[in-house]
Parts: structure tokens; sequence; C-alpha cells
């Protein structure tokens, strides 16, 4: 069996990580394997991949089969573009300058349209914080208003409570007396 590059799992239950691994075919996924070329966290966003492109360049040359999701990864990273403009230098269809130039043009839009996507993501995060704020405001200052009503109510409702109980002790206050009067005669 050929040589594969592929991923090998690694963390915890629902948080996978992995190493990008060059093992032999028949050995089991997360067995035995020949060289660690990289890894790849899949968890962040974008998805964080570090390799080493020379070595993956190498083992591409050798005739190591990248797995499906391999084959995206080092296509992601432009190590399948690198090998086939390799091809091209070894068969004399391009020079290695020619190759290199187009190599650092595809590797600057690349990164770029990353740095793009990060900057993005973390405005958006930015604008959706800030939305979610104003909107706990809002909710605060209506609450805040409810509160006030209700206490200017309450306040309301007591002084006409005092206003009663003092119109009620000014009539009382009459009584009292006479019936103070009365007592005394």
């Amino acid at each position: 069996m050929p040589a594969r590059i592929r991923l090998q799992r690694h963390g915890k239950k629902n948080q996978p990580f992995y190493h990008i691994v060059v093992a032999d075919g028949r050995a089991p996924r997360d067995g035995r394997f020949i060289e660690k070329l990289g890894t790849y966290n899949p968890m962040t966003n974008p998805a964080e991949i570090v390799i080493n492109e020379d070595r993956a360049c190498l083992w591409l040359k050798n005739g190591a089969q990248p797995s499906d999701t391999c084959r995206r990864i080092l296509s992601y990273k432009g190590i399948l573009l690198k090998r086939h403009l390799q091809i091209g230098v070894e068969k004399g269809a391009l020079s290695q300058e020619q190759a290199d130039v187009k190599y650092n043009e595809w590797k600057q839009a690349k990164d770029a349209k990353i740095a793009n996507k990060k900057s993005e993501l973390t405005n958006n995060a930015r604008n959706e914080a800030k939305s979610r704020l104003e909107a706990e405001k809002k909710v605060n200052e209506a609450k805040a208003a409810a509160v006030e009503a209700k206490r200017r109510a309450a306040a309301e409702a007591e002084a006409a409570a005092n206003a009663e109980a003092a119109a009620a002790t000014e009539g009382e206050a009459p009584a009292a007396e006479e019936t103070a009067e009365n007592t005394e005669a």
C-alpha cells in the first residue's frame, strides 16, 4: 500500500483537533505514522492550519496519496498548486522564477482573503455586541419607566389615602372633642 497523507484525531469529545500525518495505508487511523506534517484545528473560525509545506510537497512528489479532507486542506494552503507548478518546472513548461511568482501572487491573494474574512468576523461580532447592548438599554429604559410609573401611582395612591385620612381625622376631631366634653360632664 502506498503512503497516505491523512488526519489523525486528537482532542476531547466534541472538540476535535487533528494532526496531519503521513502513514501507511494499512495502519489504523490513530495508529502508527511515518511523519507528522502539521496540525489542523477546525474549531476556530477560520480553521487554523499549520503545515510544513516543503515536506508535504516532497511526500506528494514521492507518491503519497492524500485523503479527501487532506486534499482540501492541501489545496486551501496552496500546496497542491505549488506541486503543480513544480511539475511544470520539471517538464520545462515554465522556469522556477515564473513558478515562484505565480505561487507568491496566489499566496498573497489568499492571505488577503483570509485577513478580510477575519476582519469581517470581528466587525460582525463587534456590531452584534453593540446591537445587543442597545437592545438591552432599551429594555432597561422601558423597565425603568414602568417602575417609575408604578412609583408615581403608588405615591399618588398614598397621597390620596393620606388626604382621606387627614379629612377623616379632621372630621373626627370635633366629634372627639364633643365626646370628651360629654365624658367630663
